[in-house]
C-alpha cells in the first residue's frame, strides 16, 4: 500500500505513541519526543495548506481496499472545510504542549495525548463511512484513559458518564451507516460505504431518510453537545485533567460540528433543509440556555464548560442557516472558539497548579502577581466575546449577518444574546483577576518562557485571524460555495 502525506499525519503519532510506551525512558523524555512529534506533524499539515488548490473538492486522495467484500476502503482526503480544521488540530497541539510541560504526569499521559491526535485526525479525514466510525470510536479510548486515570474529583465517575453518552449516540450512527450500506446494495448491487456513492441513494423513503437524519444528528448532538445531550459536559470538564479538558473543549466538540457538514448534509440534504429552522432555534436557545448557566457557576471550569456549550450552540445556528454567511462565520468560529477556549482551558489549568483552587469565590488580585497571565487571559476573554480585532468577532459577525438572513427575530435574538456571553466573561475576570479580595493568592505565578511562547504565538493568531480573515477565509470558500451550489440546493427545490 502507498503510504500517503495524509496517513503519515494520522499515524505517525500513534507510531510514536506505542514505541514511546514500549521503550524503558522516563517521563521527560516521553514529553520530548512527543512534542517533536506534534512539531513534525505541524509542518507535514502546513505543506498540505500551501499547496492546496483553491477547489471545493477532495484533494490529497488516497484510496485503498480494506474490506474490500463488504465495500469497505481506506478511503482519505482533504477539502478546505477540513483542511481549516486540519490546521487548527496540528497547530494547537504543539502550542498546548508548551503549556502542559510542567505537568507531572506518567508516560501514559503523553502517549494518551498522541493516541487522541490519530483517532481526531483520522476522523476528519476520512471518507469511507466505515472508516469514519472506527476512528471516531478508537479516539474515545485514549480520552478514557487520561480521564480515568489522570483526572481529578470523581473521574471514574465522569468517565462512565461519558462512555454511557458517547457510545449510546455513536450506536444510532452505526446503524444508520449500515442502513445505508444495505440500501446501496439493494440498488447498485455491490456493497460501498463511499460518502460519495451513498448519496446516490435514491431509493430511501422519506420516512426512512428522516430517522437515518436523526439516527446521524443524535450521535453529533452528544458529541458537540447540544442540549438536552449535553449533562455529561459540567462533570467531565472539571474532573478532567488540563491536556484531556483542552482536547475536548478545543478539538473534538468541532468534529461534531463538522460531522454533520460533512456527512449529515451531503446525505440527507432535504431533511437538512426541513428541518434547519429547529435546529437554528436549538442552536439559539443553546446560546442562552448555556450562556445564563455559565453565570450561575463560581467553578471556572464549569463556566467555560457551559460557555463552550453556548458558543457551540451559536455554531450550530450558523450551519444550519442555510446560506454563505452562516456556513462561513460557522466554520471561522469553530477555529476561533478552539484557539480562545483552549488558551483559556490551559490558562485556568496552571492557575489551579499553583494556587490549587479554581473557584471565583477564592480568587482575586491574580493581576499584580501574573502580568503576563493576565494579559494572556484578556486577550482570550475578549476573542471569546467577539471584540473588533479578533477571531471572534470576524465568526461572530458573519454568523449573525447568516441567521439574520435566515430569520430576521433569530438574527435579532442571536445578536442581543452574544451580550450574555460578554457579561459574564467580563464579570470573571473582573471577579477572579482583577479586583483584591482577602484571598491569598500569594502562590501564584506568572507564566515561563514555554508557557508565554506557547500563549502568545495563539494570541498573534487570534489577532491575524480577526485583523485579516481573508488569508484564513479564502481556502475554504470554494468548499462553502460547492455545498451550497451543488449540495443544498438539492434541498432547497
Amino acid at each position: 500500500m502507498d503510504i500517503g502525506l495524509l496517513s503519515i499525519i494520522i499515524f505517525l503519532p500513534l507510531l510514536v505513541s506505542v514505541i514511546l510506551l514500549i521503550l524503558p525512558i522516563s517521563m521527560k523524555v516521553t514529553r520530548n519526543i512527543a512534542f517533536a512529534t506534534t512539531i513534525v506533524i505541524f509542518f507535514l499539515s502546513l505543506s498540505i495548506f500551501f499547496r492546496f488548490q483553491l477547489e471545493g473538492y477532495m484533494q490529497f486522495r488516497e484510496f485503498h481496499p480494506w474490506i474490500k467484500t463488504y465495500g469497505i476502503y481506506y478511503s482519505l482526503g482533504v477539502d478546505g472545510f477540513s483542511l481549516m480544521i486540519l490546521m487548527l488540530i496540528t497547530t494547537l497541539i504543539p502550542l498546548a504542549y508548551l503549556f502542559l510541560w510542567k505537568t507531572k504526569k506518567a508516560k501514559g499521559y503523553w502517549a494518551s495525548m498522541l493516541m487522541i491526535q490519530t483517532g481526531v485526525t483520522g476522523t476528519l479525514l476520512s471518507l469511507d463511512m466505515v472508516l469514519f466510525y472506527f476512528f471516531w470510536e478508537a479516539m474515545l479510548l485514549p480520552v478514557f484513559m487520561i480521564i480515568g486515570i489522570y483526572g481529578t474529583g470523581n473521574r471514574i465517575f465522569s468517565t462512565i458518564k461519558i462512555t454511557i453518552y458517547t457510545i449510546m449516540g455513536s450506536l444510532f450512527m452505526l446503524v444508520s451507516i449500515l442502513y445505508l450500506g444495505v440500501k446501496f446494495y439493494q440498488e447498485f448491487g455491490i456493497w460501498s460505504f463511499q460518502l460519495s456513492d451513498l448519496v446516490q441513494i435514491t431509493t430511501l423513503s422519506n420516512t426512512e431518510q428522516v430517522l437515518l437524519f436523526f439516527g446521524f444528528m443524535i450521535a453529533f448532538a452528544v458529541k458537540i453537545p447540544l442540549f438536552p445531550f449535553h449533562t455529561w459536559l459540567p462533570q467531565t470538564y472539571s474532573n478532567s485533567p488540563t491536556g484531556g479538558v483542552f482536547l475536548l473543549s478545543a478539538i473534538m466538540a468541532k468534529l461534531g460540528i463538522y460531522g454533520i457538514v460533512r456527512f449529515v448534509l451531503p446525505l440527507f440534504p432535504k431533511q437538512y433543509v426541513e428541518f434547519a429552522p429547529y435546529f437554528v432555534a436549538l442552536g439559539i436557545f443553546g446560546l442562552i440556555y448555556f450562556g445564563i448557566a455559565a453565570l450561575m457557576q463560581q467553578n471556572i471550569k464549569r463556566m467555560f464548560a457551559y460557555s463552550s456549550a453556548s458558543h457551540l450552540g451559536f455554531i450550530t445556528a450558523g450551519i444550519f442557516s442555510l446560506n454563505a454567511y452562516g456556513m462561513m462565520g460557522a466554520a471561522f468560529l469553530i477555529v476561533a472558539h478552539a484557539m480562545a477556549t483552549g488558551g483559556l482551558f490551559l490558562l485556568v489549568g496552571t492557575m489551579e497548579y499553583d494556587l490549587g483552587t479554581r473557584t471565583i469565590s477564592g480568587l482575586g488580585g491574580i493581576a499584580k502577581k501574573a502580568p503576563y497571565f493576565t494579559v494572556a487571559f484578556a486577550l482570550m476573554l475578549l476573542s471569546i466575546v467577539g471584540l473588533p480585532g479578533t477571531n471572534g468577532f470576524v465568526s461572530e459577525l458573519l454568523i449573525i449577518m447568516g441567521v439574520f438572513k435566515y430569520s430576521h427575530l433569530a438574527g435579532v435574538i442571536s445578536a442581543i444574546t452574544v451580550l450574555v456571553a460578554a457579561s459574564f466573561m467580563f464579570w470573571l475576570f473582573q471577579r477572579a483577576i482583577l479586583v483584591k479580595t482577602d484571598n491569598d493568592v500569594s502562590g501564584m505565578k506568572d507564566l515561563d518562557k514555554k508557557e508565554i511562547i506557547g500563549i502568545f504565538a495563539l494570541a498573534a493568531i487570534v489577532i491575524a485571524m480577526g485583523i485579516y480573515p481573508h488569508w484564513f477565509l479564502y481556502k475554504i470558500e470554494p468548499t462553502i460555495q460547492h455545498y451550497l451550489v451543488d449540495i443544498l440546493k438539492v434541498g432547497l427545490h
